[in-house]
């Protein structure tokens, strides 16, 4: 027994190394180069350079966002300024300017006839069908109210009369081209404690109030053409008045804090939200509807109801900021070196599979051991 343990400890305290078989062949040469080569590239340029592998990265960008819109335009024969078609008013990173709308005027509690083809009708009884319907104007009472011939009419509603009818079409606000969108945005990245905004503070007013913003000649300008942004993003004025749409803004904020934080800026980007339902027949475009109350001389309640249709912009802020760290640096600089054998794998899979001298390499790498008999 004690001379089995002296054998253990022996056998313990040995020192171990690999058997290095030299090929001398220039074609597997030059493959392990090529590929030790190419593993090292990678992880230089995509890695290290691309994806920043020895930085440490913040992705909880905090952000706000404040937003003004100016311009005057003209639709029915009214001047229309900010209080008029920005919807809401608060300024905030998603609002809707108004291009035009079909107004309801003077409506009161009481009951009507439908406006809607659907809810035509020759007797109650098609009226009745009807009941519970949430597609009208009005709770349907399930009286049709025939026309002066008796031949078709409308059922009757209860709700605000008289029921809008919304095929009335307005020529929209073309001045909308010309309106300019205000941009102030804010961010943070919390883990460096960098905060940034989207212009310098060195910029005065006089420039903010006559610049727009263009990539090459204005990239720091936070005002924009609306115009501008159509034109960006490939779109018509037309195709987008007529039926409103949505229109993402998206501020990027991709920061290497490894430079100077000065050098930390946004880059912008426009998009059509709704592309995806351009040619839609059920639902196309963006409107809404929304209401003005007043009360009369004899105290009823009237209503002038809008419904407007409407460029909807959303202003999406999206960011991450990187910084050298010394733990990720040395796990990617870790993997890389390890990569860099993948090589010798490669060419041991050539020579021991279909190399010409696939045999001798087995020889020299492969020593095959006798079986020993243990004696106990």
């Amino acid at each position: 027994m004690a001379h089995r343990v002296l054998h253990f400890i022996a056998d313990f305290f040995v020192y171990e190394t690999a058997k290095s078989v030299v090929v001398k062949s220039w074609s597997v040469g030059i493959i392990n180069r090529v590929v030790q080569l190419l593993i090292i590239l990678y992880f230089i340029g995509w890695v290290f350079m691309h994806e920043k592998g020895h930085q440490l990265r913040d992705t909880g960008i905090e952000s706000a966002v404040m937003t003004k819109v100016k311009g005057l335009g003209k639709f029915n024969n009214h001047v229309m300024d900010v209080a008029d078609y920005v919807v809401p008013s608060q300024g905030g990173s998603s609002f809707a300017v108004i291009t035009s709308m079909v107004i309801t005027a003077n409506q009161t509690q009481g009951r009507c006839p439908e406006t809607e083809d659907k809810f035509k009708c020759t007797t109650d009884d098609n009226c009745m069908a009807k009941l519970g319907s949430n597609l009208g104007n009005g709770i349907i009472t399930g009286t049709c109210l025939n026309t002066t011939n008796g031949t078709t009419g409308w059922c009757e509603i209860e709700g605000w009369c008289p029921a809008e009818d919304d095929n009335v079409s307005e020529k929209p606000m073309k001045e909308v081209e010309n309106f300019t969108i205000f941009i102030k945005n804010s961010i943070r990245f919390p883990m460096f404690n960098v905060t940034r905004g989207n212009f310098p503070s060195s910029l005065n007013q006089s420039y903010i109030q006559s610049c727009h913003y263009d990539p090459v000649d204005h990239p720091f300008c936070p005002v924009f053409k609306v115009g501008d942004i159509l034109r960006h993003i490939n779109q018509s004025l037309d195709s987008i008045t007529d039926k409103g749409g949505e229109i993402g803004i998206n501020i990027n904020w991709k920061c290497n804090l490894d430079y100077n934080v000065m050098y930390c800026n946004p880059i912008y980007f426009f998009t059509r939200l709704d592309a995806a339902f351009e040619n839609s027949v059920a639902s196309k475009g963006y409107n809404f509807r929304f209401a003005k109350y007043h009360q009369s001389e004899d105290g009823t309640e009237r209503r002038m109801l809008h419904k407007a249709k409407a460029i909807r912009f959303e202003i999406i802020v999206s960011g991450n900021a990187g910084k050298f760290s010394t733990v990720p640096f040395l796990i990617n600089l870790v993997a890389a070196l390890t990569s860099v054998g993948l090589a010798t794998v490669f060419c041991d899979i050539i020579l021991l599979n279909f190399h010409k001298g696939a045999d001798e390499y087995k020889a020299k790498k492969f020593e095959e051991v006798p079986e020993l008999i243990l004696v106990v």
